[in-house]
């Protein structure tokens, strides 16, 4: 008499679900904790330029607007302070010539809107050669 003919074959069964949460947990981990690379790292060497000034042959337009609000357009003052009359005052300086350069030259305590009002106006335009004058700060050397 046979013992083992009455017992079957048990097929042996990996279960895979507790491997595949291991390999996530593992997969997590290594992506939390890698440093990625930053562009930063590269090493660049840029092009040189002189620092010396370029200066046209057509002397550019200045836009001036005092600590008031009052615009001027080449030494001459824009009476109404709307942009429809700030466009004719620079169109009168300008002519057809919208390639000039621009300089806005705002005072430090006007009014913002004043200053965005003049781009605005250029901007209208066409004028797309423009430039904000500053000054150095105080005690800063002088290039």
């Amino acid at each position: 008499m046979r013992i083992d003919a009455g017992r079957r074959e048990e097929e042996l069964e990996i279960n895979l679900i507790p491997l595949i949460d291991v390999l996530l947990t593992l997969l997590m981990f290594f992506v939390m904790t890698t440093t990625f690379v930053q562009n930063a790292g590269m090493k660049v060497t840029l092009p040189e330029a002189s620092a010396t000034e370029q200066t046209d042959i057509q002397q550019p337009m200045t836009v001036l607007i005092d600590a008031e609000g009052r615009t001027f357009v080449d030494n001459n003052e824009v009476l109404n302070p709307s942009i429809d009359t700030l466009k004719e005052a620079i169109l009168r300086v300008a002519g057809d010539d919208r390639s000039r350069a621009v300089v806005l030259r705002a005072d430090a305590l006007t009014s913002h809107q004043h200053v965005i009002t003049a781009m605005d106006a250029l901007g209208q335009l066409g004028f797309a050669r423009l430039s904000l004058a500053t000054t150095p700060p105080k005690g800063a050397p002088a290039p």
